[in-house]
């Protein structure tokens, strides 16, 4: 079966080699089969004429006036999901399963079937042909109309709800349309719904419309309101209406479809306002589209918002110049206003559509499952939307791979999964074809997931073109797990060509994906050749430690100086084998090897580190100078040394650790200080040892620095050193200053002043007397702050304490005398008494209190007094 395409095309249903007039990018809408089995057994000896639709069944008439039901098993209908009606012009009508094979037959005519109506529940039909006979009658019961005509009767249609007992209606065309109807008495009665125009050759009926065409044009009744609601009349009148038949199509229960000639349009039946009716309809039509085509139309079908267009096709022989009969086409078209786009059109190739008019065209379909049926004298053809599968397929065809795999991903639960993988194997292929191996490699992972074998196949492929370098990074490395020849297989790829990228899949592939002792030999045998190379040594060190051989590790990573040698060291737990090898670690990094060895003292001892850096005094100096910041008191036997080491590795932090060391020796100290004349060191060394006027004479003397010695004497806090300094500095200018600038809050300057010799020029002297008066000043008014200060709080003081003496103070009867420690207040109230309360809160009778002495008339609390708490004087006495 041959289609041609002017913009899309689909051969995956074929029967016959297929001609394509031209490539297009654009994916086919509609997928062709051509209706075999029966019907080509039926047409080799007649010719089709009609054909009806159903969800259950197709009915297909033929000019021998037969109608065929077709069955592969010749079962009964009803056990069939769908079948079709074909008519044929020798007056019969076939019912046909899906593949088109016979289920029964009917004689209905010795001519022309010209057309079959079926109702909705696909249990009655209706026959008219050539000679005027009409049968309607029940597929699965007894019930039978017959009438002959005298005329051909060229269209029936019965009641879409025929099967119902208030519907047993139909229409017959010839000359005229006749409405046909069962009375309550089982009788029929025919009504002329019209007549006068030509023979009708066209009618559709759907809900209580009933559409038909004459040779005027096309009409719409009302079956409820029985009234004819519209009359579109036919455009082009040139056309011969038997050879260009109108084709009329309900889209739904108000929207009417007509095709005539090359005019389509789209009519919609609306109910009329009821201030409008009068004596009108109630009910009108309105076109809401209409356009032209290229070609005649043939028949005409709904597919969701498009129209499905079958057109008769006549073109001009370029030889000849004469008209000629070409394929009928197939357009899908999206109908708009007063024009229309096409979305595809297919040019089919029917039997004998050389010999065909456009009257010998049809077009039905069936709405359940959008399958379109081109039925010619001497073929059927299917149509059907293609699903998703066909777009795979056309995806593959056009060697869309990616796109491919994405729609059969997209849609996995509809499309088996080694379909899916089908796929994605074809565009590796494809990928690999055109070089693109990086591309390729990389698809691997999604397209062939955790499938080992199918991994192994493809490495073999990529190792065959020599690219087994493009694969490995997208190698599984856990799940799945190849066998361990795949990736050796790889890792000699490399080392014969590339030792970066060798080590690079060393360093990222686990250990147990390949036998470590087959790369170890084979990195050793290369390293004959190559002893030197650091990139295969390292690599050889990491393969040893895959291999627990960590003692050759860490040898050769000592011999690198790299740095993964203290992480190795420290997660192998490494540190007896380092025990000779501190030397060389700390010639390597000894900040991070003093840090490790420092970290782990219980390892490796301090002792240890020492006596192995006795030979690299600058190295020892390192170690014990990080073990002294971290303790003062660890390494105190190793103190005296570090004097010596500082002296000569480390001189700026020999006095901080002179100052922080309590252990070092400090006669040994001022021995190396004063052999290498380190004047700072020695002067703290010799305060510490209580020489501090030696230590200023050395400041003077050595460093000639007056700031130094003044701080010196304001440490040591000693007059002797005022004294001695100011004994120094009196001949020296420079010195008189410094000590007139400083001098003042130490040492009365007078001192310093009365000493300067008369005629001495002495550099800024008048800025340092104003200074010294200024500091002088600057005393007397903070004595004077803070004498106003001492005063204010002693007078605030003394009104609290005076406020709090002049407060009363409970005496009851149990306060006691506290010397005769009987109780303070008498017995008998009516008793007079006298009772003396100190401010200490002891309490007294008169009577008991020594009398005050001549020399002082105030009396105190004899046991504050004997406790010496100072003198309370009493403040309150009673008496009664």
């Amino acid at each position: 079966f041959e289609v041609f395409k002017t913009k899309v095309y689909d051969a995956s249903h074929f029967s016959l080699p297929f001609v394509q007039e031209e490539e297009s990018e654009e994916e086919p809408k509609l997928k062709y089969e051509r209706l075999s089995n029966g019907v080509t057994e039926i047409l080799q000896k007649d010719a089709a004429s009609c054909m009806t639709v159903h969800d259950k069944f197709l009915a297909l008439g033929t000019h021998y006036g037969k109608v065929y039901l077709l069955d592969v098993q010749g079962n009964i209908t009803q056990k069939f999901d769908v079948f079709l009606a074909l008519g044929t012009h020798y007056g019969k009508v076939y019912l046909l399963d899906v593949q088109g094979n016979i289920t029964q037959k009917f004689d209905v005519s010795p001519v022309k079937i010209n057309q079959i109506s079926l109702d909705e529940s696909g249990e009655h039909m209706g026959v008219c042909s050539e000679d005027g006979k009409v049968q309607v009658f029940g597929l699965y019961s007894g019930e039978e109309f017959h009438e002959t005509f005298d005329c051909p009767i060229k269209i029936i249609a019965v009641h879409p709800h025929f099967v119902r007992s208030s519907c047993k209606q139909f229409v017959t065309g010839g000359k005229k349309l006749l409405l046909f109807e069962r009375s309550w008495m089982n009788r029929w009665k025919s009504v002329v719904l019209h007549e006068g125009e030509g023979n009708i050759r066209s009618v559709k009926w759907r809900g209580h419309l009933i559409a038909w065409a004459n040779n005027m044009g096309v009409k719409i009744f009302d079956i409820i309101s029985k009234q004819r609601i519209t009359n579109v009349p036919r455009d082009d009148i040139s056309l011969r209406p038997d050879m260009y038949p109108c084709s009329l199509c309900w889209k739904d229960n108000v929207t009417l479809i007509i095709g005539w000639g090359t005019s389509v349009k789209i009519c919609s039946v609306k109910e009329r306002h009821a201030s409008e009716m009068r004596d009108l309809p109630s009910r009108y039509v309105e076109i809401v589209s209409q356009f032209e085509t290229e070609f005649y139309i043939s028949g005409l079908a709904p597919l969701c918002d498009q129209l499905v267009v079958l057109s008769y096709v006549k073109e001009i022989s370029e030889k000849t110049e004469r008209e000629y009969c070409a394929r009928p086409r197939l357009d899908i078209i999206q109908p708009l206003s007063e024009t229309c786009e096409e979305i595809s059109s297919d040019a089919l190739t029917v039997r004998g559509f050389q010999e065909n008019e456009c009257r010998d065209y049809h077009l039905e379909y069936s709405e359940g499952e959008s399958l379109f049926y081109i039925v010619s004298p001497r073929d059927v053809v299917v149509a059907k939307e293609r699903d998703q599968d066909d777009h795979i397929d056309w995806l593959l065809e056009k060697k869309k791979y990616e796109e491919a795999l994405m729609a059969a991903e997209i849609s996995q639960k509809n499309i088996k999964r080694h379909k899916i993988l089908d796929i994605g194997l074809a565009y590796i292929n494809h990928l690999v074809e055109r070089g693109d191996y990086d591309i390729a490699a990389r698809k691997c992972q999604k397209i062939l997931g955790k499938n080992a074998a199918l991994w192994e196949y493809e490495v073999y492929k990529f190792k065959e073109i020599g690219q087994l370098k493009a694969i490995s990074p997208y190698l599984p490395r856990g799940d799945p797990v190849l066998k361990p020849l795949i990736y050796e297989m790889i890792l000699h790829e490399f080392l014969e060509s590339d030792y970066e990228g060798f080590a690079t899949l060393i360093r990222e592939w686990p250990g147990d994906l390949y036998n470590n002792s087959v790369i170890v030999q084979a990195v050793r045998d290369h390293l004959k050749k190559d002893s030197q190379n650091k990139t295969l040594l390292k690599t050889l060190a990491e393969l040893y430690t895959y291999d627990k051989n960590y003692g050759n590790a860490l040898e050769i990573y000592l011999t690198l100086r790299h740095k993964d040698v203290f992480q190795l060291i420290h997660k192998h737990n490494l540190f007896s084998s380092i025990k000779d090898k501190i030397v060389l670690l700390m010639d390597f990094d000894s900040e991070k090897a003093v840090d490790m060895l420092l970290d782990n003292e219980d390892k490796i001892s301090i002792k240890k580190v020492v006596e192995e850096l006795e030979d690299r005094p600058e190295l020892q100096h390192v170690y014990l100078h990080k073990l002294f910041k971290r303790d003062h008191h660890k390494g105190q036997r190793y103190h005296e040394k570090q004097i010596s080491l500082y002296a000569e590795y480390d001189r700026p932090n020999l006095l901080p650790f002179l100052r922080d060391s309590t252990h070092c020796p400090l006669e040994k100290a001022l021995e190396i200080c004063q052999q290498r004349n380190f004047v700072e060191e020695t002067v703290y060394l010799l305060s510490r040892m209580g020489n501090s006027r030696s230590a200023l004479k050395m400041i003077m003397e050595e460093l000639h620095d007056v700031d130094k010695a003044i701080e010196f004497a304001k440490e040591q806090d000693d007059g002797e050193l005022w004294e001695d300094l100011i004994l120094y500095s009196i001949d020296k200018p420079p010195f008189i200053t410094g000590l007139l600038n400083n001098i003042g809050t130490h040492v009365d300057p007078i001192l310093l002043i009365h000493r300067i010799k008369e005629g001495m020029e002495i550099p800024n002297l008048r800025d340092s007397l104003v200074k010294i008066l200024q500091d002088y000043n600057l005393q007397i008014l903070l004595r004077e702050g803070c004498k106003k200060i001492l005063v204010a709080d002693s007078l605030s003081l003394l009104k609290k304490m005076h406020r709090t003496q002049m407060k009363g103070v409970l005496v009851d009867e149990e306060n006691i005398c506290e010397s005769c420690l009987s109780p303070i207040l008498p017995s008998d109230a009516a008793k007079p008494f006298s009772v003396v309360v100190f401010h200490c809160r002891h309490m007294f009778h008169k009577e008991c209190l020594p009398m005050p002495s001549m020399n002082s008339a105030a009396q105190f609390c004899n046991i504050c007094s004997a406790k010496n708490r100072g003198p309370g004087s009493a403040i309150l006495e009673m008496k009664k």
